[in-house]
């Protein structure tokens, strides 16, 4: 009897033991997490809710803001500049994410066969990522100029009228695209090469056996177990391209006319060039949304495609 209540002593004491354990270990991990959640409130949280009630005032960075509600929204959907903004944005995306991607996929591919000079070559393809965009677009500008390298090589392959990449209207975007391009995608072949190597060997030496070609195993193989990799690379890759900016402002200043003006750069000039920081929040609200949607819509339709 003595030695059951003994027991019973015991296993309270050490019930009690394990519950501070469990609260210090939890408390230890919020705070971890404190600074990071400071950070968040700070620099993510605050300037979100304070861009959406800019948003809703004519605030010029001057004079007291004063409360117009949804005028500004309606403004927007009435300006043609959004408009063109937006298009050029959603064909920067649609070509920039696609060609991005395929050729991240395709470097990968071939870099992972360990051939003589492959880790040479993956500093090269992502050495542009380290490079300043603000480098990289003047090092472009030079390349891309009327009388500059690229049309020089054109002239002499035998085409009469290169392009004017960065003065034509019909070639800005596409210039900016191509340079976008030319930047990003080392970075996820990197990206792609690291979910490469969570694909088995076995699994390639057993569809080798059963006679199956590198197409084959690419189809059959490859994409299927790469497709959460695929699916990381399209979501980060799709909200940067809705981000440009810096190559826009360096290369072309949205120009000539509005041929390469893109959203995030419309927002800049409404804000620091016209000082309508109410439109330009407006803007922004605008943007987060479209983003936000399209998030979603991918969210929602991995579950098709991706194999975990």
């Amino acid at each position: 009897m003595q030695e059951g209540v003994v027991r019973l002593k015991n296993q309270k004491k050490t019930k009690i033991k394990m519950t501070k354990m469990a609260r210090r270990e939890e408390v230890a991990g919020y705070l971890f997490l404190l600074p990071n959640m400071i950070g968040f409130f700070i620099f993510t949280l605050v300037p979100v809710v304070w861009g959406l009630l800019l948003s809703l005032t004519n605030y010029d960075g001057f004079s007291e803001a004063a409360f117009v509600g949804l005028a500004n929204f309606k403004k927007l959907f009435h300006d043609d500049y959004f408009y063109t903004s937006l298009r050029n944005n959603i064909y920067y995306s649609i070509v920039s994410v696609t060609l991005t991607l395929l050729f991240g996929l395709l470097l990968a591919v071939l870099l992972q066969q360990k051939l003589k000079g492959s880790e040479v070559f993956k500093t090269i393809f992502f050495f542009p990522q380290l490079t300043s965009s603000v480098a990289f677009g003047v090092i472009f500008m030079a390349l891309f100029r009327g009388e500059g390298p690229v049309n020089s090589v054109l002239t002499i392959l035998g085409m009469a009228n290169p392009p004017k990449w960065l003065t034509s209207t019909a070639w800005s975007m596409t210039t900016i695209t191509i340079v976008s391009i030319i930047k990003n995608m080392g970075y996820y072949m990197v990206l792609f090469l690291s979910g490469l190597q969570s694909v088995s060997e076995e699994l390639y030496e057993a569809a080798s056996l059963d006679g199956a070609g590198p197409w084959k195993k690419f189809k059959s193989i490859t994409l299927p177990l790469l497709s959460p990799t695929t699916f990381l690379c399209t979501v980060m890759c799709i909200i940067n391209s809705f981000k440009v900016f810096d190559l826009v402002n360096i290369m072309t200043d949205g120009g000539p006319g509005r041929s390469s003006n893109v959203l995030v750069y419309r927002i800049y000039q409404e804000a620091f060039q016209n000082y309508k920081f109410g439109y330009a929040s407006a803007y922004a609200v605008v943007l987060f949304v479209l983003v936000f949607i399209v998030t979603m819509i991918q969210f929602q339709g991995q579950k098709k495609w991706v194999n975990y």
